[in-house]
């Protein structure tokens, strides 16, 4: 399954080859769903930037974590608490990418999994995760860790209107459970 792959916390060091995988994933994932145009100009420089930032934040900001395999990041997901409760949820999973040699072994259920754990360590109960209402691979994703969907709304990017569906999952702790993974402490 996901033998010889490790997941740790991220750190400031992480930053490029989250940025590269991000971007790497967006262009496999939403090319059919964006604006080609779009998906073109993203920019690995800036997202560096961004993610140095990210990382660099004082601990308790957010919930990064990569996986690595032979010293490579092959996946990502981080999360972070909301100051605000969005449809019933206190934290929000932002982001979860793989490369595409470590999809569909589990990974990204652990990866899930944990970013959940951590963010239940500091008091969060329910987790809202967003992804375009087009793209059914992630839509089963989210459905078979158990999610459900609790809103869809139109936004635009870049000209193109777009509609996005946003889901649940209202109990952390089961999230975790069926992820396998320990409670953080």
């Amino acid at each position: 399954m996901t033998d010889g792959i490790t997941i740790r916390h991220a750190t400031p060091a992480d930053a490029e080859a989250i940025a590269r995988l991000r971007i790497e994933s967006w262009r496999q994932s939403y090319r059919g769903l964006v604006p080609q145009a779009s998906l073109d100009a993203l920019n690995v420089e800036a997202s560096v930037a961004t993610w140095r930032r990210v990382l660099a934040a004082p601990p308790g900001r957010a919930s990064v974590f990569v996986a690595e395999a032979d010293g490579r990041v092959v996946g990502f997901a981080s999360g972070n608490r909301l100051d605000e409760a969005k449809h019933g949820c206190d934290c929000e999973l932002s982001a979860i990418y793989l490369a595409r040699e470590v999809q569909r072994r589990g990974l990204g259920r652990r990866l899930v999994g944990t970013v959940a754990a951590d963010l239940a360590s500091r008091g969060a109960t329910a987790m809202l995760a967003w992804t375009l209402a087009g793209n059914a691979p992630s839509r089963r994703f989210l459905e078979a860790l158990g999610a459900a969907p609790v809103v869809e709304q139109t936004f635009e990017w870049d000209g193109a209107p777009l509609v996005e569906v946003g889901y649940a999952w209202r109990d952390l702790a089961a999230l975790v459970g069926l992820a396998g993974i320990k409670a953080l402490h």
